[in-house]
C-alpha cells in the first residue's frame, strides 16, 4: 500500500539566513558575557560592607547586597549563583567588598571558591606614612612607591575630599581585612572611609566648641600619639596642648622636630635640630604645624578633641616612661633636672 504521508521538505537556510541566525547567537553571547563578566561599580566608588547571616536564602543575600548598591540587578544575581551551582555554597559572615565586582566574580567570593581570600593587616597608631607604605608592601605586596605616591596625589586626594597636601593623618590605624588581591588606591579608600566615621555629630559639634578644624585635630592628635605610648596620658598632653594654644605659647613639641629628621640615620634631636627653618618646627613657630606628622589614632584623636582640663603647660619623660607635668617653668626645671640626673647615671 503506498504511503500517503506528505513528506516535509528539508529546507536550509539561505546564505544571508545563515549570517543573521549566527550574528543573532554572537550579540546574545556577547551580552550575556558583559552581563555576567563585566565589574559592577561600587556606590560612590566607596568600599561597602555587607553581613551575610547564616541561613539566609538566595533571596535573602541578593535582597542585601541590592539594598547595599553592589549589584544592579537581583535577576541577574540570582541567575549567576544559578549558573555557578552556589546556591547552597553561600558563606555566612561579613564582607568588606573593595573593588567593582562581575556577577560571576562576587558569586565566587560568597561562595569561597575565588582564589584571592582576605588577609588580616594591622596597622599601628602614630604610624608614619613611608612606615605604613612598607607594611602594605610587605601584607598585600602593593607597591610602596605606588602608594607614596598615591599619599600625595592632588587628584586622588580631592576624589576623597581631601584639601591637605597629603594623605598622612588621613588615614587610619586599626585593624583591616583586604582581599589580596586589592590595590592601593582600595586600601587607602578603606583606611581613610575608617578615619571619617570618627566625625560624628558629637564630635563636629565638639570642633565648633573649640573652634577647630578637623585638620587641625588630626594634627594635634599626630603630635599626641608621637609624645606617648600611653593612652592614659593623652588626654593630659592634650591638655598642656591645648593651654599653650590658647596663650599663643609656642607648642615645642619634640615628635614635630622628629618628623623634620625622619630621613636621617642618627635620630637624635639636637640643639641645632631646634633652629631648623621650617613651619612644622614648633620649636620655632608657635601654632600647630601645616598638617600631620603621622597616622594618629583613635584614641589620640578623641584627646585631641576632649582635652583633659588641667592648668599644665610643661611636661617631660619619666624613667619609666610617664610624663611628669607642671604648671610653671619653675617645677617644670626640677622634673627635668631628676630626668637628666637619671640619664647620666645610666652612662
Amino acid at each position: 500500500m503506498p504511503d500517503t504521508k506528505k513528506k516535509i521538505p528539508l529546507t536550509l537556510l539561505t546564505r544571508n539566513e545563515f549570517y543573521i541566525v549566527t550574528a543573532f547567537f554572537a550579540f546574545v553571547l556577547i551580552l550575556l558575557i558583559f552581563t555576567f563578566y563585566s565589574p559592577n561599580s561600587l556606590p560612590n566608588n566607596k568600599a561597602v560592607e555587607v553581613e551575610l547571616r547564616s541561613g539566609d536564602s538566595v533571596e535573602q543575600i541578593v535582597d542585601s547586597l541590592y539594598s547595599k548598591g553592589i549589584i544592579p540587578s537581583k535577576l541577574n544575581m540570582k541567575i549567576a549563583i544559578m549558573l555557578k551551582g552556589a546556591e547552597k555554597n553561600i558563606k555566612a559572615g561579613t564582607y568588606y567588598l573593595d573593588k567593582p565586582m562581575s556577577y560571576i566574580e562576587l558569586t565566587d567570593v560568597l561562595s569561597g571558591s575565588q582564589v584571592s581570600m582576605q588577609k588580616k593587616v594591622t596597622i599601628p597608631e602614630g604610624i608614619e606614612q613611608p612606615e605604613l607604605a612598607s607594611i602594605i608592601q610587605r601584607e598585600l605586596n602593593i607597591d610602596s612607591t605606588e602608594f607614596i605616591g598615591l599619599s600625595g596625589s592632588k587628584t586622588f586626594l580631592r576624589s576623597l575630599n581631601i584639601t591637605a597636601d597629603n594623605l598622612e593623618g588621613y588615614l587610619l590605624p586599626e585593624t583591616y581585612y583586604f582581599y589580596t588581591s586589592s590595590g592601593a588606591r582600595a586600601v587607602i579608600r578603606k583606611l581613610n572611609d575608617e578615619l571619617n566615621t570618627i566625625w560624628t555629630k558629637k564630635n563636629r559639634e565638639q570642633l565648633k566648641k573649640l573652634k577647630m578644624t578637623e585638620h587641625q585635630i588630626l594634627t594635634l592628635a599626630s603630635i599626641i600619639d608621637g609624645e606617648s605610648n600611653l593612652f592614659s596620658e593623652f588626654a593630659t598632653i592634650s591638655g598642656v596642648y591645648h593651654n599653650r594654644l590658647r596663650i599663643g605659647m609656642a607648642l615645642q613639641a619634640d615628635p614635630t622636630v622628629a618628623y623634620l629628621i625622619r630621613s636621617r640615620k642618627n635620630k637624635t634631636i639636637t640643639r641645632k635640630d631646634l633652629q631648623i627653618n621650617s613651619k612644622y618646627n614648633t620649636y620655632k613657630y608657635p601654632g600647630l604645624p601645616p598638617g600631620p606628622i603621622n597616622n594618629p589614632g583613635k584614641q589620640a584623636i578623641h584627646a585631641a578633641l576632649y582635652p583633659e582640663k588641667n592648668n599644665f603647660f610643661y611636661f617631660v619623660a619619666n624613667e619609666d616612661g610617664t610624663h611628669s607635668f607642671a604648671a610653671t617653668y619653675e617645677q617644670h626645671t626640677i622634673n627635668v633636672s631628676k630626668y637628666r640626673r637619671w640619664l647620666r647615671n645610666q652612662k
